[in-house]
């Protein structure tokens, strides 16, 4: 039984590494790594200041699934962030999720 549960933790954390990696790779194919980086401010701020600016508001998915699609200003300054229509709301959604896992 010992064993199966090191095995079942193991796919599990399989599986979470495999989802983090489909997110980065989603977002190199969205060019999203053109204006963002894990931890340093590019054009656009680093996925990890994003993760703590919205780490305590439970609107902040829906709120940044429309704002990858949608565009906007401000928030970082006067540099906008262009539309993305491109991008699903499904991929905007797991996106959205994975950067807010940054930490």
């Amino acid at each position: 039984m010992k064993h199966f549960a090191s095995l079942s933790l193991a796919a599990v954390l399989a599986c979470a590494s495999g989802a983090a990696l489909a997110s980065a790779e989603l977002a190199k194919a969205r060019n999203c790594t053109a204006c963002h980086a894990s931890d340093k401010k590019l054009i656009g701020p680093a996925y990890k200041d994003v993760a703590a600016k919205y780490a305590n508001d439970k609107d902040a998915v829906a709120r940044l699934t429309k704002k990858v699609r949608e565009g906007g200003v401000g928030v970082w300054g006067q540099i906008p962030m262009p539309a993305n229509p491109q991008v699903s709301a499904d991929e905007a959604d797991k996106l959205v999720k994975w950067v807010l896992s940054h930490k």
